[in-house]
């Protein structure tokens, strides 16, 4: 009896520490990507819908070798403010990984986002886990040439509009603010999220395309009715104005969809149906990322263990 509960026990001690380590697998990080105005990797990522058909994505997948299914997880570790020096010219939309680079293709017809300029607007910034951390948004310089690989001196020095620590709200960050009024056609929305409680630093691309008059909302295939939502609570923004709210449903809950308030998602005529779902090889270079699997295959070990030693302990009283 005493020789049973002691193997019993020592079985139980030296399965511990494999769980713990099963468990430290999950992720622990924050993972996020624009789904308004759409980004390159979510529109081109397995969730975006019929935008991930259109033909600049499926160029953008054939120059990856994968779809963009870690569409959350474009991030770089140690980063510290030192983008422009880190992150190569021309790799500003992939954040220079391997597994990401078809989002660097130089071309003017990737799903875009119509706004207007010098208008209020709402960057829905979709996302896993709160983090605190700086937004910044930058909006690329007049004369910006979509044909021609994204470089620094495309953007100015500085952004047009800062957010930190906003609240994480219904799965998405909500950014407000007021595009500059000097740009036209189409440009880049580059997008820089420096965690401050990892040290990871978040990489996107979106492509809007600005015009005189506002462009009536036209729902795309997998669009959400737009949700309202007040300021987030705790954020400091700087350079941002008052704007109606874009709707953004978290991921892994709920497929995030671009908006389409107050502006509107393109596609090109070329979409076709059915999504590719292969899952591929994401390039993380931070520890704590990846699939939530690990954690789950963890906890259900646990569980059963735990389970196997009551009841083994039970029968040998």
């Amino acid at each position: 009896m005493t020789a049973s509960r002691t193997a019993t026990a020592a079985a139980v001690a030296l399965a511990a520490p494999l769980l713990l380590t099963t468990w430290a697998a999950g992720p622990a990080s924050a993972h996020g990507a624009p789904t308004s105005p759409v980004s390159r990797v979510f529109a081109c990522s397995p969730e975006g819908g019929g935008l991930s058909r259109t033909d600049a994505c499926r160029a953008a997948v054939a120059a990856n070798g994968a779809p963009f299914t870690a569409w959350d997880n474009l991030r770089v570790a140690g980063v510290n403010g030192r983008d422009r020096s880190v992150i190569p010219d021309g790799e500003l939309c992939s954040g220079g990984l391997p597994a990401y680079k078809g989002l660097d293709l130089a071309r003017a017809d990737f799903p875009s986002t119509r706004l207007v300029p010098g208008a209020s607007f709402t960057l829905a910034y979709s996302s896993t886990i709160p983090h605190t951390g700086t937004f910044k948004l930058f909006l690329t310089k007049p004369g910006y040439d979509p044909t021609r690989p994204l470089r620094w001196s495309d953007l100015p020095a500085r952004p047009f509009a800062t957010a930190t620590d906003p609240a994480l709200v219904d799965g998405a960050y909500r950014i407000r603010a007021k595009l500059p009024s000097d740009r036209t056609g189409r440009q880049m929305l580059f997008t820089i999220w420096q965690n401050t409680s990892t040290t990871d630093t978040y990489y996107s691309c979106s492509d809007v395309v600005l015009s005189g008059a506002r462009a009536a909302a036209t729902p795309t295939r997998s669009a959400a009715p737009p949700k309202s939502t007040g300021a987030a609570p705790g954020a400091r923004v700087t350079h941002s104005h008052a704007a109606p709210s874009v709707s953004s449903t978290p991921r892994r809950t709920a497929t995030p969809t671009p908006s389409d308030s107050p502006s509107r998602v393109t596609t090109s005529p070329t979409e076709s149906a059915g999504t590719d779902r292969l899952v591929p090889a994401a390039d993380s270079t931070s520890g704590g990322g990846g699939a939530t699997l690990p954690l789950v295959a963890g906890g259900a070990a646990a569980l059963l263990l735990t389970g196997g030693v009551a009841v083994t302990l039970r029968r040998r009283r």
